[in-house]
């Protein structure tokens, strides 16, 4: 029988030899999740044996690894914004990047939400595994928000986060804005903006294409979007979209086509706009 060292080394070197930079560190998270302990134990137990069921299913999870398929796919969550958000192959991994759409929001909410005479919407579309629009109705428990997903697989995945995380939003299965009936003071996306002719990592292989592809360059549903929402919004409304930075200038000026300006200096991978 191997033992924890013995198992995270070698599991560790397979994963280097695939030149799979985070490599100990999936190693770590891969046997943790199997063994139902924090890497903590791990460190404090590197002598210990392994049981030979447990190396089977540690062994059968690295080998999916060795696959590329992406970690949070093996253990089954990841974490976003300091919370844990379940995660299966029917919605997009959450990626750091995305927190930004969190700060940025924050920044936009008016101070005395209390005083306002109707509820404050925010509505994430295309919502995945519900992690923007449950992280801000955690975050801002005056708002009311709602999720809307093409996928009813990923909004079961979305309404099983939400209830976990004790985040009291809405669920609407729904084309883009097709089938939401309100107006908005905030809508936030993170649609498909990857090209098909784009280099990427093969861990993306593994990810569902409807969430991560889109024609026109990547633009086709970010500009769908944009004309749904010029008439969803409130007065003085925003727009918070994520997209590669490339598409930054491009998503500008179809903005400005339906009324829409930059609102404020873009954040990394986050632009604002804002509905005239």
């Amino acid at each position: 029988m191997l033992t924890i060292k013995s198992w995270l080394t070698e599991a560790s070197k397979q994963l280097e030899a695939l030149e799979i930079q985070s490599a100990h560190l999936d190693a770590e998270l891969i046997l943790s999740h199997t063994v139902r302990k924090p890497r903590t134990y791990l460190h404090a137990h590197m002598e210990e044996e392994l049981e030979p069921r447990i190396q089977e299913i540690a062994d059968a999870r690295l080998l999916l690894r060795t696959d590329r398929v992406p970690i949070a796919y093996i253990i089954g969550h990841k974490e976003f914004y300091g919370r844990r958000f379940k995660v299966t192959t029917s919605t997009l991994i959450p990626r750091p990047e995305t927190e930004d759409i969190i700060t940025v929001v924050k920044k936009l909410i008016p101070q005395n939400l209390s005083l306002f005479n109707e509820s404050f919407r925010i509505v994430d579309v295309g919502t995945g595994s519900g992690c923007v629009g449950i992280t801000l109705k955690l975050e801002l428990p005056e708002t009311e928000v709602t999720l809307l997903d093409i996928s009813p697989h990923a909004l079961k995945v979305a309404a099983s986060n939400a209830s976990q995380l004790g985040a009291d939003v809405q669920s609407i299965k729904s084309d883009l804005l097709q089938s939401y009936p309100f107006r908005s003071n905030i809508i936030v996306a993170n649609l498909p903006y990857v090209d098909s002719s784009w280099e990427r990592s093969p861990e993306t292989d593994h990810e569902p294409e409807i969430a991560l592809f889109a024609s026109d360059g990547g633009l086709a549903l970010i500009k769908k979007l944009i004309e749904q929402a010029s008439v969803r919004l409130t007065a003085n409304g925003f727009l918070v979209l994520e997209a590669d930075p490339s598409q930054h200038a491009d998503i500008v000026q179809v903005g400005i086509k339906y009324g829409f300006h930059l609102h404020q200096p873009i954040e990394g991978y986050i632009l604002t706009l804002q509905k005239k």
